[in-house]
């Protein structure tokens, strides 16, 4: 199952099999990541609807949505592959913030929690999806955060 799942994708997969307790998700499979890139990163054909009612699903486990600033679903985005390689792989974390996101979760749950979560899904997504670094002074921010929230 590894080389069809990745290795994370499996042992999740695994886990709930035997009943463990796992969040809701969805991992796509290897070989449609292979077709993706064979197909000149062209999504193949069928696996956006199968995304979509993947999403559909974890909303409904989740009683959240996607893009709802009073019900916000965030996602973590990990990648893997059959063979474990550490500090390899790329995650991008907080997937669904956005301006208007960020302010219902700041409302719910704090301005220090959710600017700094938006602040970590911009520059994953920066680093990760775009290959542009959004935070070029990484210890200037947390310097400024630190002088702004801990006084």
């Amino acid at each position: 199952m590894k080389s069809l799942l990745g290795g994370k994708g499996a042992n999740l997969a695994e886990m709930a099999s035997i009943g463990l307790s796992v969040p809701p998700g969805l991992t796509i499979s290897t070989e449609a990541c292979e077709e993706y890139r064979e197909n000149g990163n062209q999504l193949p054909s069928g696996l956006w609807d199968e995304v979509l009612d993947g999403l559909g699903a974890v909303e409904q486990d989740m009683g959240a949505a996607l893009g709802d600033p009073s019900r916000p679903l965030l996602l973590s985005v990990r990648s893997g592959a059959a063979i474990s390689m550490p500090g390899m792989m790329d995650t991008v974390l907080n997937l669904g913030l956005n301006d208007e996101v960020v302010a219902g979760l700041a409302a719910r749950s704090g301005e220090r929690f959710a600017y700094d979560s938006y602040r970590r899904f911009l520059d994953m997504f920066g680093n990760v999806v775009c290959d542009e670094r959004i935070t070029p002074f990484p210890h200037t921010l947390v310097f400024m955060c630190i002088l702004r929230w801990y006084r």
